[in-house]
């Protein structure tokens, strides 16, 4: 059953219609009427397969719901802009890629009389190419009571695996489930071109996990390696033992040449010593 039969749908506002906009709205248009705030494009529009319509700031932010769909270097600005249209009990989401610092924007910014909820969909364009059913979100009430109805919502509707966590450990988590995995990819696509023929199916993995992320926007990139306060320790980590394994490799190639040469050696010098063993004498 659609579930707009037989009620009048909520209205939700949708700000930022960007990659992950535009997969939210394919979501999320059975259950609300999407009313989308973008500077890209007027008032007036509809969106593709009208499944909602643009409008301006103020009307999107008046909606009982208010997802923030913007990078998190912009957050701070999106906040600023709905903050005076805002209606009491609103309830304000995000879905960054971190959480600590949009958690902490959204706070001092917004009134005190809207709830707010972070969450992080742990999935994007690339990855939810197939559907969104079974993929996973983290769910972090920053104000409010209104967390566990977003996460009903989430996992009934959507059909999504909700994770309940704070701020703070999503951001230490994330750090190095995201902050690894895009690094890596950056560095590996940065390589290219890699084998695409004689490869083993770990390899083919590899390629494909890198293939998920190579299309991500650039402020996406910056978000998880430059916004989250725990991914420098990560990194760092990381590299520092990147480094050890590289010397302790280097140490070993040259142990290993060192013992190469040295049986080589001792071949020759062997062969030599049964040469003349071998070499007869010529009588005088």
């Amino acid at each position: 059953m659609h579930p707009s039969q037989f009620a009048v749908l909520p209205a939700l506002g949708l700000i930022g219609f960007g990659a992950f906009g535009r997969l939210m709205a394919e979501h999320l248009h059975p259950y609300f009427r999407l009313r989308c705030h973008d500077p890209r494009y007027s008032p007036g529009d509809r969106m593709a397969s009208d499944i909602g319509r643009f409008v301006g700031l103020a009307e999107a932010a008046r909606c009982p719901f208010v997802v923030l769909a913007v990078p998190v270097a912009a957050l701070a600005e999106a906040v600023e802009g709905i903050a005076p249209h805002l209606s009491r009990g609103t309830l304000v989401l995000d879905v960054g890629s971190v959480k600590t610092l949009p958690a902490r924007i959204m706070a001092k910014g917004l009134p005190d009389h809207v709830a707010i909820v972070g969450t992080h969909p742990l999935f994007g364009p690339q990855s939810a190419r197939n559907g969104i059913a079974g993929l996973k979100v983290a769910v972090c009430p920053v104000r409010g009571r209104r967390g566990g109805g977003v996460s009903a919502f989430l996992r009934k509707r959507l059909g999504l695996e909700v994770i309940v966590t704070t701020p703070e450990a999503h951001d230490r988590e994330a750090a190095t489930v995201q902050g690894l995995t895009h690094l890596i990819a950056k560095v590996l696509v940065q390589m290219e071109p890699l084998p695409s023929r004689m490869t083993t199916r770990s390899f083919d993995l590899l390629m494909e996990s890198i293939g998920m992320v190579r299309h991500d926007a650039p402020e996406v990139f910056d978000a998880i390696e430059r916004l989250n306060p725990f991914v420098p320790e990560v990194r760092e980590r990381f590299f520092r033992l990147a480094a050890a394994l590289d010397s302790d490799m280097a140490y070993r190639d040259m142990a290993y040449r060192d013992m190469a040469y040295r049986d080589m050696a001792s071949g020759e010098l062997a062969q030599e010593r049964r040469g003349s063993l071998e070499t007869p004498s010529v009588a005088g």
